[in-house]
């Protein structure tokens, strides 16, 4: 549950902060935040991401690739897609000047080997080493971001943000409801981390990659 725990924690630390920024409007820790009902949207939205987590019991350690990755077979591209709009949208919301490199080109980083067969169900393995190299790197070099010739400010225009928060939340709306739908259909155990969505074409491609798999908690 440890993958799934902290995943979730991470998400929920994030809602918070978008709640916080609805009620800003003005210079926060050194950057411009215009807060409004986006905000609210896309903490909504990280809600949703977190009660669509599931198939955690069906973890395991690939025995068929070079790198013994992780692999999350429920964790399907719906879900990361749904993520990755309402990250953006977090990011973009709370840490504005920020968002083209902590939001669009760092989920581009590990979305993309999720949807090529090398990387297929890998993706949080993806995301926490892309997440901790750049924390790193901006840690070290601040300014890259901020004040260099390499800087990508926010227009910090309602409507734009407006519309990524509204994508954000359609996109896990949509998710929920297939989600639970699935959920009722199946009788899934949700709460044990049974697997939800094993009737799909895209989770059985997943599975046929690895045919040895040994459980991660074994």
């Amino acid at each position: 549950m440890f993958p799934p725990a902290i995943l979730s924690i991470n998400i929920m630390e994030a809602v918070i902060r978008d709640f916080q920024c609805f009620s800003f409007n003005g210079i926060v820790d050194g950057m411009l935040i215009v807060g409004g009902p986006w905000n609210i949207m896309n903490g909504i939205a990280g809600i949703l991401n977190i009660i669509t987590i599931s198939g955690w019991a069906g973890i395991y350690i690939s025995q068929n690739r070079k790198h013994r990755d992780m692999i999350w077979p429920d964790q399907l591209w719906f879900w990361i897609i749904a993520y990755d709009l309402w990250n953006f949208a977090y990011v973009y919301n709370c840490v504005p000047d920020h968002s083209f490199y902590a939001g669009a080109a760092l989920l581009l980083s590990c979305t993309i080997p999720a949807f090529l067969s090398g990387g297929k169900g890998a993706w949080l393995q993806h995301r926490t080493h892309t997440l901790g190299v750049w924390m790193m790197f901006v840690m070290t070099f601040p300014n890259f971001v901020d004040t260099s010739m390499f800087a990508v400010k926010s227009s910090h225009n309602p409507t734009a943000l407006m519309i990524v928060s509204g994508l954000a939340l359609a996109s896990n709306v949509a998710v929920f409801v297939y989600h639970y739908y699935k959920v009722f259909k199946y009788k899934r155990n949700i709460l044990k981390g049974e697997e939800v969505h094993t009737d799909l074409g895209s989770y059985k491609d997943l599975k046929n990659l690895d045919q040895t798999a040994e459980p991660a908690l074994a």
